[in-house]
């Protein structure tokens, strides 16, 4: 092994969250990486070249492959979504769930015979692929702006942000916390509520006052938002599901950029309300509700619970240090 070309829509989270601090570990071969949406493969030496396909390839990229295959030295697909059951469901629209399949799963029928390793970004997910016999490789971040202090800011008085940044397959989560929002706004004047949100989820949050709607932004633009300003309470929740099962505890690092007090739903993707400081309410309107009340009203119990998530990142920055075992040099 020579070198390593990553493949993908990039920029994208899944190549920050899993690939980039690792492709940078001490021992690992040199790395270069194509954003797919270019239309064309770059022009790089086959010879020794290993080849990982972050989530979603292109017809280009499966022909360089083909055309190169003698000559390089593996293949390797990462995966950090249920991408077949995003497909059949419902949660998602239907354009992006065509798009999941015209660019993630389409594709295996010619990639398939080239792979020699998945990648799964949990132990969940890599049951739902056993026939592949995936690796587990789990989220580790590059260090930011969420390794420096977090600090409890302000005063109970003063006005109070919570937000919900959510994707385009959480149409269930929109409707869960709608009324749970509802009712915070209603008897804490001080609270506002942001919310990221697709053309099917907006109309769900009219007619609510001190409600901000805004557009799911390009991945570089919400690393730049990250950057600039603070969130106070971030709320994950997660309806049981599938999809959701397979999911990594990667909303966990987008809650430290903000140096927000995250509330994250319990279960096997965030963990439960025994283990440790963060907070893990079970997926129950009553005990979302109450858990926002008090962060709300509590600047000191918002710090403790931001600590908490800032040091959970801490540790899966560290899994990067050893790089991707298999390809080490």
């Amino acid at each position: 092994m020579k070198r390593i070309i990553v493949f993908g829509r990039i920029p994208n989270p899944t190549f920050d969250y899993y690939l980039a601090a690792r492709l940078q570990a001490q021992d690992m071969p040199p790395f270069l990486v194509a954003d797919i949406r270019g239309g064309e493969t770059p022009t790089i030496e086959a010879d020794g070249t290993f080849v990982i396909i972050c989530r979603y390839a292109s017809s280009s990229v499966l022909r360089w492959i083909e055309g190169n295959a003698e000559r390089l030295s593996g293949v390797g697909l990462l995966v950090d979504d249920d991408i077949p059951a995003v497909v059949t469901g419902k949660d998602a629209d239907f354009l992006y769930r065509l798009f999941l399949w015209y660019r993630a799963l389409w594709p295996l029928g010619r990639l398939n015979r080239h792979l020699d390793i998945v990648w799964a970004s949990t132990p969940y997910l890599a049951s739902r692929l056993a026939e592949a016999k995936a690796v587990v490789l789990p989220p580790a971040p590059l260090s930011s702006n969420a390794d420096s202090d977090v600090e409890a800011c302000g005063t109970a008085n003063r006005e109070v942000l919570i937000g919900y940044h959510a994707t385009g397959v959480h149409l269930e989560e929109h409707r869960f916390l709608r009324p749970i929002i509802a009712e915070v706004l209603r008897e804490r004047p001080q609270a506002r509520f942001e919310v990221f949100a697709d053309r099917r989820a907006r109309a769900i949050w009219q007619g609510l006052d001190r409600v901000q709607v805004r557009e799911p932004m390009p991945w570089i633009e919400y690393l730049a938002d990250a950057n600039v300003r603070r969130i106070d309470i971030m709320l994950v929740p997660l309806a049981p599901s599938h999809v959701n099962d397979s999911r990594a505890p990667t909303k966990r690092i987008d809650v430290a950029r903000y140096k927000a007090a995250g509330v994250f739903s319990e279960g096997v993707v965030y963990g439960y309300a025994a283990e440790g400081a963060e907070l893990r309410p079970p997926y129950d309107a009553s005990s979302w509700t109450e858990i926002i009340f008090h962060l709300v009203d509590d600047v000191e119990g918002r710090g403790i619970a931001a600590i908490a998530t800032h040091e959970a990142v801490l540790q899966m920055t560290l899994a990067a240090d050893t790089g991707i075992e298999a390809l080490k040099a």
